[in-house]
């Protein structure tokens, strides 16, 4: 007889081992001392700004925007694969406690961010109301934890309903919701935020209304909703370590592929050149890694008031965006014909390296504009040179040595 609840408990186990194959590549040594870098001088500055905390800071405001966007992320993993359309959906009236642990994995899961979340806005909340006692944050602890239960049941639904823009209106009417309480709960306007309760309330007895009306669960929007979440941590190992279930996702960026590739000479050396920049801007993964990495940097660099500290936080960035386009030398991997071309081995190797090395120069030259934009002259020349000479001896150091 079929037993949903040891179902689940296999496929739980399967994942975490998958899981747990790639996560000793990401925590490895280079990512551990950057973490523990970035954690440590962010706590240090993170103190020394609530010492100077500004009156009119919208503290309310930016916790409670925080928190709501916290709550209302609640995806649920459902662990579902692509043969389960045929096997599994037979024995939908006996699936329930599956989907229930479902529930429950997702919600252990997304706790150590709510954690983590209140744990870094604590300091912030009780130097802006030191009035305020412990007892008053956990019991917003205790809120966030009722209402992320309430959005991730409330999404399960939904899940149900194969409508895209229902399932959106509906998620931006909950996010406004969520936002809104917990705005009016840290602001200390409780009449408010009984108000806006209600018509979650309200707005959560319409979801389970809704997902009634539905025939069934919706099996190939759930498999494909956990595949492209599977995907994506695919895609972020990728950085670290060969996934052969990687797939790869293109998008067509025609104006900035056409206003690449027409620089390049049409040449049998410059073969390589060519694949690896359009692979580089139409994959869903190197060029939005590139950008986020250079905002984030640029963040930092523009709030640390030590000029020396944004000099090595720009070095460090610079560093994490050349260790991350190294997986572009295996992207073609898969592609057998590449074989074919008449072109040396080493004039792939070198391809990667060129563009490497000139995504790092453009990061170190947007990072030394900030530093003139921040009115940072010393700053500006001492980047410009130690950005320079980082990226030529990483590049040429320690990632040529890993291209084999």
């Amino acid at each position: 007889m079929f037993n949903s609840h040891e179902f689940y408990k296999k496929r739980l186990s399967a994942h975490m081992k998958e899981l747990g194959r790639y996560m000793r590549y990401i925590l490895n040594g280079h990512m551990v001392v950057v973490m523990f870098f970035l954690i440590s001088a962010t706590a240090f500055y993170y103190q020394q700004w609530l010492e100077q905390l500004p009156d009119n800071f919208p503290t309310a405001l930016v916790i409670g925007v925080s928190l709501g966007l916290l709550i209302s992320y609640s995806p649920v993993r459902t662990l579902l694969q692509e043969p389960d359309l045929v096997f599994i959906i037979v024995a939908e009236d006996k699936m329930n406690a599956y989907f229930r642990n479902s529930i429950i994995y997702s919600f252990v899961v997304q706790l150590y961010l709510i954690l983590l979340l209140v744990a870094a806005f604590s300091p912030l909340y009780f130097a802006a109301f030191p009035e305020r006692t412990g007892m008053g944050y956990l019991l917003i602890l205790a809120i966030m934890l009722l209402f992320k239960v309430g959005n991730l049941i409330a999404n399960w639904w939904m899940l149900k309903v194969r409508e895209t823009r229902i399932r959106q209106i509906d998620l931006f009417a909950r996010t406004v919701l969520n936002i809104a309480i917990f705005y009016f709960i840290i602001q200390g306007s409780l009449l408010f935020a009984g108000i806006i309760t209600v018509l979650f309330v309200l707005l959560f007895l319409y979801d389970f209304s809704t997902s009634n009306k539905q025939a069934g669960i919706a099996w190939d929007l759930l498999v494909e909703k956990d595949q492209n979440r599977m995907q994506s941590f695919y895609r972020f190992a990728n950085m670290f370590a060969e996934v052969p279930h990687l797939r790869n996702r293109t998008k067509k960026r025609q104006w900035l592929v056409s206003l690449i590739s027409n620089r390049i000479p049409f040449a049998k050396k410059h073969t390589y050149d060519f694949l690896f920049r359009i692979a580089f801007i139409r994959s869903g993964d190197y060029l939005g890694m590139y950008i986020r990495l250079i905002i984030i940097g640029g963040v930092f660099i523009y709030l640390i008031p030590n000029e020396w500290m944004k000099v090595l936080f720009g070095l460090l960035f610079i560093y994490l965006s050349s260790f991350q386009m190294m997986p572009l030398y295996q992207h073609f991997r898969t592609n057998i014909w590449l074989d074919l071309y008449p072109v040396d081995s080493a004039t792939k190797r070198d391809a990667v390296l060129k563009i490497i090395h000139q995504l790092s120069i453009v990061h170190v030259i947007i990072y030394a504009l900030l530093f003139i934009v921040i009115q940072e002259y010393l700053g500006f020349v001492v980047f410009i040179v130690a950005g320079c000479l980082f990226s030529i001896a990483f590049i040429n150091g320690y990632i040529k040595s890993k291209l084999v």
